[in-house]
């Protein structure tokens, strides 16, 4: 990281289809630094250039770069039902303060085919109070799916938001044996 608190590494991309749609995967020599729903035309444009004015590089197209080889592969295996925990190396440079805090909690606290309620998530992290920070800290997550945040709950038993949508959320929750398929 250069004084400017920028990375003057190498940032590649590329799409893997999925049955959430198609996943923007990107990574840096540390690991993977961002996953984005939807990617397609103008929203693969948009991150794709927020990820050059956050990182100070331009991204390019690499799906065979090792790195994110693996991710690629890692991401087809949890879709196909065969993966359940996540190998990978994790830049958690696009996050930081509470929202890193959160993020790291639910990565490594809240197994597959769980949930957690965001106000639960809150005392995990000492801060009992913050069930609204929880959620905007779910809003920014850059690494969604790889860092589930699919799996923070109401704890009424609402499903709550998504920033992939409720219906990708429903097919996450549907994949992990939370919630019956979703019909669709």
């Amino acid at each position: 990281m250069d004084s400017d608190g920028q990375y003057g590494q190498q940032v590649v991309w590329a799409v893997v289809g999925t049955d959430a749609g198609p996943l923007l995967l990107a990574s840096t020599g540390a690991g993977l630094v961002n996953v984005v729903f939807h990617a397609t035309g103008a929203v693969r444009e948009r991150a794709l250039r927020q990820l050059a004015e956050r990182l100070g590089t331009e991204p390019v197209e690499a799906p065979g770069a090792p790195l994110l080889a693996e991710a690629i592969r890692q991401v087809r295996e949890y879709f196909a039902g065969a993966r359940r925990d996540f190998g990978l190396p994790l830049d958690w440079s696009l996050v930081s303060g509470f929202n890193r805090q959160v993020l790291r909690e639910l990565a490594s606290g809240v197994p597959f085919g769980s949930v957690v309620g965001y106000g639960d998530l809150a005392r995990r992290v000492g801060q009992p109070g913050a069930a609204q920070a929880v959620g905007t800290a779910m809003g920014a997550n850059p690494l969604p799916v790889v860092v589930p945040c699919h799996r923070v709950v109401e704890s009424d038993g609402g499903i709550g938001g998504f920033g992939g949508g409720l219906e990708t959320k429903r097919k996450l929750l549907a994949l992990e044996g939370v919630l019956p398929e979703p019909l669709f």
